[in-house]
């Protein structure tokens, strides 16, 4: 089964995060919208991808909503030191690894998959890999909600590829 479409009503879960808490979206979905961003720490195009996740999030700081959520598929010491190693600062949780629950039931096949889900629960943005188009309409989606100013996900100058296969 590929990842779910936009569209579609985002499984409800629970899962630990690194602090030793709970984190369930339903929960944070009573605040306002949640960015999910699955991911591997093997995974190339994820170490690309979660920098642009951050700039996204510390934009956010302060903020309530929407929410930038990592999901790793690895166990909670090699994620540390992914989100050391890469600067990732954002609330990040940890998928079963015998089985990955979440993860199946998002249908993620490939990693990264960002899924940007609305108030409402709804899907708005299902995106695997890396797509800066998408990166951009989740931005977009996230000025609205919060609103803020226009974030500047992509730097002035930096060469942003628009599509890496995950």
């Amino acid at each position: 089964m590929p990842a779910l479409k936009a569209g579609l009503a985002a499984p409800k879960f629970k899962l630990p995060d690194l602090k030793g808490g709970q984190f369930s979206l339903e929960d944070a979905l009573q605040h306002g919208p949640v960015v999910l961003a699955f991911f591997k720490i093997s995974c190339p195009v994820c170490q690309f991808t979660f920098p642009y996740l951050e700039r996204l999030h510390q934009v956010l700081k302060g903020q309530k909503t929407p929410l930038v959520v990592g999901i790793s598929q690895n166990n909670q010491q090699h994620t540390e030191g992914f989100l050391r190693e890469f600067g990732i600062t954002f609330p990040t949780l940890l998928d079963d690894p015998k089985g990955y629950p979440v993860s199946n039931a998002y249908g993620i096949t490939n990693v990264p998959t960002l899924f940007y889900v609305g108030q409402d629960g709804m899907i708005e943005v299902s995106s695997v890999g890396w797509s800066r188009n998408d990166l951009s309409k989740i931005a977009q989606l996230t000025v609205q909600s919060a609103k803020i100013a226009n974030i500047a996900v992509f730097r002035p100058g930096e060469q942003v590829p628009e599509f890496k296969a995950g």
